[in-house]
């Protein structure tokens, strides 16, 4: 039952959020009854964690009459104590790190952002070789391990001279299910953070801005498309080249460190005629 004090407008802005994400959950074979099951942990999860009374944990009741998810689910769902996982796969941070090394540090790239044709032997490249950036990041894992992996994920392609060539200006998988996957949840529960900090009034705000137009031509939103990809990307790693120099610059305490997402998208369809009739994506 809806309370009497819930915006309309506010279910019908979950219904809107929900619309790709039911999209997508049908294509990969999540069904209505696994959904729910996953949206009772995750409601569990959220009263335990963050709606305590003077840094109490709530009790079983109170949860239940927070959620609405009956008492004995719970308990049974805070006796499993499923650890929530807020960080990338490890894969992703390393590669994140290797991308961004790559593309702004000396030898490996002739100017911010572009990003060298490296040798993939240290012994036929040196301190310029694919191996040597690797050995920058991590002396634990070979670039041979690395290479196999980026050369699955469409990350580089490696050309006839055994040289290793960036594909994208940053890290951003072109296969692998499970790496999209993971930035996928990174990114939308990031800007879903963001949104809802803003929307209940929480201050300061989080900067969260976007344009829109309805009246486009095909090839107009083909030319506003490429300049998205190229100029965002460029804004993209400059951000990024600030946020490196701000990390490098002291170590904060273990109490202290803060992390960052800084996002753009670009998304089109096509216009709805009669927005009465169609429902929205």
């Amino acid at each position: 039952m809806q309370s009497p004090t819930l915006p309309p407008s506010m279910l019908s802005a979950l219904r809107r959020v929900m619309r790709p994400l039911v999209r997508l959950m049908l294509r990969k074979g999540v069904t209505y009854t696994m959904f729910a099951d996953l949206l009772k942990e995750v409601f569990v999860d959220v009263a335990h964690r963050e709606f305590r009374l003077d840094d109490t944990a709530p009790t079983d009741s109170r949860i239940s009459l927070l959620t609405g998810v009956h008492r004995k689910d719970v308990r049974r769902l805070r006796s499993e104590s499923n650890t929530y996982h807020a960080t990338l796969p490890e894969n992703i941070t390393l590669g994140a790190q290797l991308v961004n090394l790559w593309t702004t540090s000396p030898p490996f790239c002739s100017a911010p952002g572009q990003a060298l044709a490296l040798p993939r032997l240290a012994s036929v490249g040196g301190d310029c070789s694919f191996d040597a950036l690797v050995a920058k990041v991590s002396t634990d894992i070979r670039g041979r391990v690395v290479l196999d992996e980026w050369l699955r994920l469409g990350v580089v392609r490696l050309d006839e001279q055994d040289c290793v060539h960036l594909q994208a200006q940053a890290f951003v998988p072109q296969q692998g299910f499970d790496e999209k996957a993971a930035y996928f949840g990174h990114n939308l529960h990031d800007h879903a953070c963001a949104a809802v900090h803003n929307l209940t009034g929480q201050s300061p705000p989080f900067f969260e801005r976007s344009v829109h137009y309805d009246a486009l031509s095909p090839d107009g939103v083909a030319h506003l498309r490429d300049v998205v990809a190229k100029d965002g990307m460029r804004t993209l790693l400059a951000f990024s080249r600030l946020a490196a120099e701000l990390e490098s610059t002291g170590e904060p305490g273990p109490d202290q460190r803060q992390r960052i997402t800084v996002g753009l998208y670009f998304y089109t369809e096509a216009t709805d005629p009669d927005p009465s009739k169609t429902p929205r994506p």
